[in-house]
């Protein structure tokens, strides 16, 4: 029997050099030869595949990330760290420079009898506010992700939410989580839109899947909090899981969540020990002599 992946769930038609066959928008459980055959059969196949591709979600929600939304600094290849006060964000190229790079860069420019400039990409410090913003400017003429979600992040408190909600959601088509967090606050309060539970979930867990542990922590005491009011072993258990894994990637909430849960009986004692482990190397993971040093001699800028 030919496998049912090789030919068209509507037609019948096998996949062969002239006919190409493509998955289903929303599941991988089936395959069409072409539009028509996908809607004709589009009756059939929708609640299977609702069901399919709530199961592809929630594998992708629960799966650990590899890094946080931050990722790595891009001179020393670390990860930075979630603490704001320990990396830098230069508006010149959109990089986020952790101070230990910064550090290093600022005493070979001194050494060396350089004017002071970007660590990655050298250009100059602006002088001016002004300098500044065209700086912002033309990296948001050049869609940069960071450069888009801060102009929303600006217009979100200013209070033109509608402008912000402009920004941000070019930023989050872009792949910007931060950006994610902004919208989902945004449909949640319905500020600059209207209050939408779907899209608000939407986008908290768009920047949970993205590495973002404070999305991830917010998650995580929404199911609990919706646990106890429904009296839901299974809800509370996603809440768990969403505290460990914002927990391995660093976040200190979620480590205080864990901790009260464990008090209170409803996070195990693997759970909780496996979170502190992974909490540990999280933060030991952004640490080097280099960075240690930076702390004394890097003020934050922003």
């Amino acid at each position: 029997m030919a496998d049912i992946h090789m030919c068209c769930a509507s037609c019948g038609i096998a996949e062969v050099d002239e006919i190409k066959l493509k998955k289903c928008d929303d599941c991988d459980l089936v395959r069409y030869c072409s539009e028509k055959c996908q809607e004709d059969h589009r009756s059939k196949h929708e609640a299977m595949c609702k069901e399919r591709a709530t199961e592809l979600r929630q594998d992708i929600l629960f799966r650990q990330p590899e890094s946080t939304h931050l990722g790595d600094c891009p001179i020393c290849f670390l990860p930075l760290s979630l603490d704001p006060n320990k990396f830098v964000t230069y508006y010149c190229c959109s990089k986020v420079i952790c101070h230990g790079c910064t550090a290093a860069n600022m005493m070979r420019q001194k050494k060396e009898g350089l004017p002071d400039g970007c660590p990655f990409c050298r250009q100059l410090y602006s002088k001016t506010p002004e300098e500044t913003d065209r700086q912002k400017k033309k990296r948001i003429e050049a869609n940069d992700p960071m450069a888009l979600r801060d102009k929303g992040r600006t217009h979100y408190f200013d209070g033109d939410y509608e402008s912000a909600f402009e920004y941000c959601s070019k930023a989050a088509e872009l792949g910007d989580m931060e950006a994610h967090c902004y919208l989902y606050m945004m449909y949640e309060a319905g500020l600059g839109v209207e209050k939408d539970m779907g899209k608000e979930t939407y986008h908290l867990e768009e920047a949970a899947i993205g590495g973002h542990p404070r999305a991830r922590h917010s998650l995580g005491c929404n199911e609990v909090g919706l646990a106890f009011q429904e009296d839901s072993d299974i809800i509370l258990n996603r809440g768990v899981k969403h505290w460990i894994i914002a927990a391995k990637l660093g976040d200190d909430d979620s480590i205080v969540r864990l901790k009260e849960g464990f008090k209170d009986g409803f996070v195990s004692k693997e759970e909780f020990a496996t979170a502190l482990r992974g909490h540990q190397a999280a933060v030991d993971a952004t640490k080097s002599p280099q960075r240690e040093e930076a702390e004394k001699l890097v003020p934050p800028r922003y």
